[in-house]
């Protein structure tokens, strides 16, 4: 009869490796996620979103693995979990819903690349931040005065302009050339 004995690490032990990286091994990670990723701010909300499940998770870190590799599966499973949301399915939209689209010299293929390019903007406004959304809306109603804008929502008039200049570019970004 053979006895094998196991050494264990205590609990605190694990946690502290996870919330004690080194700034090389953050950003090792942030390279994975990055490669993987190719939109910086989606592959950034991926990263915090790592650190987030390692945190809620620590307790399940039993050194079967370096905390590195332990995070880059919590990574890659955020990454399939990303593009299976955003791809699951393709864009599809009968245009008989839309009778203002069958005029004589309409031309359809114009008229369904707009549509696409109109929901993917859609799609990619409901990715922004809350208070990016906010001042997007605002600013809307208030016919795109920024003063009336800032003093509705009561911030500075340069904070509606680089909310509004931070949004413009992430839906560059997001939503790509029309074409």
């Amino acid at each position: 009869m053979s006895i094998k004995l196991v050494i264990t690490r205590p609990q605190a032990d694990a946690s502290q490796e996870i919330r004690q990286l080194t700034q090389l091994q953050v950003n090792r990670l942030r390279a994975f996620v990055h490669k993987r990723v190719m939109n910086p701010d989606d592959a950034d909300d991926i990263l915090q979103c790592t650190f987030l499940e390692a945190l809620r998770n620590e307790h399940k870190f039993r050194h079967a693995s370096k905390p590195d590799t332990w995070l880059c599966g919590i990574a890659l499973n955020l990454i399939r979990n990303h593009f299976r949301q955003r791809y699951n399915q393709p864009y599809q939209e009968c245009l008989d819903n839309h009778p203002n689209i069958t005029q004589e010299h309409a031309d359809i293929g114009q008229v369904v690349d707009d549509r696409r390019q109109l929901q993917r903007t859609v799609e990619a406004l409901k990715t922004l931040p809350d208070n990016m959304q906010q001042v997007i809306h605002v600013s809307l109603v208030m016919d795109g005065n920024y003063q009336d804008t800032a003093h509705s929502l009561g911030v500075p008039i340069g904070t509606v302009r680089s909310r509004l200049s931070r949004a413009r570019e992430q839906l560059r970004r997001a939503v790509g050339p029309s074409a």
